[in-house]
């Protein structure tokens, strides 16, 4: 009987997420377990702190394409089905919470840079997903 029987990888979709989900399908096809690609995009007003008097939906909605293509192609390539790719809006740890707990996950699979000092105050996506899952969560070291 395999300990995971669904697992939940999330990426960032920059060139160092292929680290993460080589790792993370390999211990799902070891694990025999299913495997939810997950993509968080922030909301655009976070970025300049919602103080910006203008619509940004239309940009939301450009970034919110180009994160489902993207994911699309890694889905394609390593295999996993349209219907286990899920791409969001919201805060990255918040949004991982929710869907782990409502896909019924046993593991959360993350990337990790290893920050230290300063940037390690300031938290990491990693860390604020540890803090609040309540499965077990895999840190993948980013190099």
């Amino acid at each position: 009987m395999s300990t995971y029987k669904k697992m939940l990888v999330a990426i960032d979709l920059t060139e160092e997420a292929p680290q993460v989900l080589n790792k993370a399908k390999a211990i799902c096809d070891a694990q025999g377990a299913e495997l939810l690609l997950v993509h968080v995009v922030e909301p655009v007003g976070y970025a300049y702190g919602g103080d910006i008097p203008m619509d940004l939906s239309e940009l939301q909605d450009q970034l919110d394409k180009a994160a489902r293509e993207q994911l699309g192609k890694y889905g394609e390539e390593y295999g996993i089905g349209a219907d286990r790719q899920v791409v969001t809006v919201g805060r990255p740890e918040s949004e991982i919470h929710r869907l782990a707990k409502e896909h019924n996950v046993d593991l959360v699979i993350v990337g990790s840079h290893g920050r230290k000092g300063f940037q390690l105050l300031l938290g990491s996506t990693a860390n604020g997903v540890l803090h609040g899952t309540e499965c077990d969560v895999l840190a993948i070291r980013i190099h």
